[in-house]
């Protein structure tokens, strides 16, 4: 396939004028599948070869959003071979089936992230930080590095100014819920009023592999089996957001996600629970 990934690369750059680093991105992932198929030519890859090639790669650890690009890439890969007429069939053109759903990333239901958001004790300073850390989080969808970045000046009445990747600044809308928990934390046990929003128990900003060590805390206080992380918060929100409704684009602009590709990963994840809660529900003949 060595041949046909280097055109492709080709097209992707001098045609639809990719970034080199999204090039290289897309190279590496395509030459993985060609070297874990080894000898095999393009036009004898089949579907079924291609979901073992991603159940591999998440055995051995690889992160969601890792799998989520490879995924796009070979995708667009084999698209592009059938539009060139190098192969008769798309073997990706059948993906979305319960096989593939089983790499998109967990989903908290309502009832979990309840008793999630609920786990910390308030009355604490710990317990209010945390308590207020997750209520923002899962509130506006934020990434776990934006959360460790905000600044106590960062949070309004009803929306949080954040400094997404590549030092982006977005505005979204926040709950006043987590606006009310924000302000507990910080009148009850805060004695400064500038600087970082969330310190760790030594007094400075929190940073991201603490907010991991809570969320698997509170995670299993709560009762939650789910093998979770920071952006579980983040992958709820959208997908809860989804389920009720929300256009595809808002979600997009919440999230500062700069492709609309990116943010349909949650299409996926919102079919996925349509197509458990029919198997629950439905009554079959």
């Amino acid at each position: 396939m060595e041949r046909e990934i280097a055109d492709f690369l080709v097209y992707l750059g001098s045609e639809k004028g990719l970034s080199p680093h999204t090039l290289t991105a897309y190279g590496r992932d395509l030459t993985a599948l060609a070297q874990f198929y080894p000898g095999k030519k393009a036009e004898e890859i089949i579907g079924d070869q291609i979901i073992d090639y991603f159940h591999s790669l998440k055995s051995q650890g690889m992160a969601s959003s890792s799998l989520c690009r490879a995924l796009v890439a070979i995708k667009v890969f084999f698209r592009f071979l059938k539009r060139e007429k190098i192969i008769a069939q798309n073997p990706t053109l059948f993906l979305e089936s319960p096989k593939m759903w089983q790499l998109i990333p967990e989903v908290l239901t309502i009832d979990e992230v309840t008793r999630f958001l609920q786990a910390p004790d308030p009355a604490s300073s710990i317990g209010a930080r945390d308590q207020a850390m997750f209520q923002v989080m899962y509130a506006s969808g934020l990434r776990v590095s934006e959360l460790c970045g905000l600044n106590t000046g960062d949070i309004s009445d009803d929306q949080v100014r954040v400094k997404g990747k590549g030092n982006k600044e977005r505005v979204v809308p926040i709950a006043a819920s987590a606006v009310a928990a924000v302000d507990h934390y910080l009148t009850q046990f805060r004695q400064e009023g500038d600087g970082p929003l969330f310190l760790s128990s030594q007094g400075k900003r929190i940073d991201r592999v603490a907010v991991w060590e809570r969320v698997k805390f509170y995670a299993k206080k709560a009762g939650i089996s789910k093998d979770i992380s920071p952006h579980t918060l983040r992958h709820s929100f959208a997908t809860h957001l989804l389920e009720n409704g929300a256009d595809l684009r808002v979600i997009q602009e919440m999230l500062g996600h700069a492709h609309i590709g990116t943010t349909d990963r949650y299409t996926h994840v919102s079919r996925k629970h349509l197509h458990e809660a029919f198997e629950k529900f439905h009554p079959k003949p």
